[in-house]
């Protein structure tokens, strides 16, 4: 049996990483395919090796462009290997062009298709992602809900796959990776600020909107708490484009990093007083017991209602006002989480592995597209 494994950005590294490791305890044979969505070494390369994964057995280069192109590229390079190594199930993660790429890629091809992280919806329009994670769970065989809302939205959108509740990787690989991230991470001792708000945003339907990207150099530049910001090369670029760069970089109370590594990322979190963000990975990770922060939602909506619901994501927009006055109140009365995580035990990657081996050994490992 011969399970591909495809990524393509960052978080989809961190997140199949569980699901890599579970399949070679099981002595699984893994084809491991990297897109190159994400085309910054400081992005992939550099995570690949803090994972302690092995190198892919292939990289497609797919790099940058538009939504379409990016995902039609990667749709063929993948197809080109789905054949050449004739995968009996391609395993995706999450809602990025590289998950339905490489979903409709094998549904073309007749190969089963299973979704980690399967049924999250935040019915917001203007998110690409909403589409990639529509459409790839409805035309995957497997899914793998995170929670029992996830697995709900699936239920009731009538999806014709296999529905089963696993847990949530990120648990997974923060258990793992927290303890050797207090280790090697030497990242807070860059930071002068003993108390402070780490901050992340990318999102194109934020930092695309200059009225947004606006509002949020003006919460940065003015919040109760001195602000690390490790900055994605899209955010940096749009600021720069519209002459807000600079306001940043002239603030002392706002650090402006490059990417940092995963290692970094999760000592910075374990450091903060509390999180702004518009990442649905941050989210969760926030709920890990290796780390349980209060976080900001700097979006109008989110497709993680149960972080919110057990107290740790609060949703704040992006009118600059409200947010800052959030930010305030957040300081005023500091978190004290009061509920487990509600995304799992650690333990999804093994549960995953599992269904999707039984899966594939039940047979048969292929199916007639369309009725052919």
């Amino acid at each position: 049996m011969a399970v591909a494994v495809v990524v393509g950005t960052r978080p989809e590294l961190i997140k199949m990483a569980p699901v890599v490791f579970a399949l070679e305890k099981n002595n699984a044979e893994y084809v491991f395919i990297h897109t190159g969505q994400h085309y910054d070494e400081s992005m992939s390369g550099s995570f690949i090796k803090d994972l302690g994964l092995r190198e892919p057995d292939y990289y497609l280069g797919v790099g940058s462009g538009t939504q379409a192109r990016q995902t039609a590229e990667a749709m063929l390079r993948l197809e080109e290997v789905f054949e050449k190594e004739k995968i009996d199930m391609v395993l995706v993660e999450g809602d990025t062009n590289t998950v339905l790429a490489g979903a409709l890629a094998a549904a073309k091809m007749g190969i089963p298709v299973g979704h980690v992280e399967a049924g999250l919806r935040s019915y917001d329009r203007r998110m690409p992602e909403e589409y990639n994670r529509r459409v790839t769970d409805h035309i995957s065989h497997v899914l793998f809900a995170p929670t029992e809302d996830a697995a709900q939205n699936l239920r009731d959108e009538k999806v014709w796959g296999e529905v089963h509740v696993t847990g949530n990787t990120v648990i997974d690989a923060c258990e793992i990776y927290a303890p050797i991230a207090e280790e090697r991470s030497q990242v807070v001792e860059r930071i002068p600020f003993e108390r402070f708000i780490l901050v992340t945003a990318h999102r194109a339907e934020n930092v695309d909107d200059p009225l947004v990207l606006e509002n949020l150099v003006k919460v940065l530049v003015e919040s109760p708490l001195p602000v690390v910001y490790p900055m994605h090369p899209r955010t940096k670029k749009r600021l720069e484009e519209h002459d807000l760069y600079h306001v940043l970089e002239s603030s002392p109370d706002v650090l402006v990093l490059p990417p940092v590594g995963y290692f970094d990322f999760l000592a910075l979190q374990k450091k903060a007083f509390l999180i702004l963000t518009d990442s649905g990975g941050i989210q969760e990770e926030a709920t890990a017991p290796s780390i349980r922060k209060r976080v900001l939602v700097f979006r109008e909506n989110t497709e993680r209602p149960e972080a919110v619901r057990a107290g740790y994501a609060r949703v704040v927009g992006t009118d600059a006002e409200k947010v800052l006055e959030a930010l305030g109140e957040e300081v005023e009365k500091p978190f004290v989480p009061q509920n487990p995580s509600p995304f799992g035990d650690g333990k999804a990657g093994e549960r995953i592995v599992k269904i999707a081996l039984a899966y594939i050994s039940k047979g048969p490992q292929k199916y007639d597209v369309c009725g052919e």
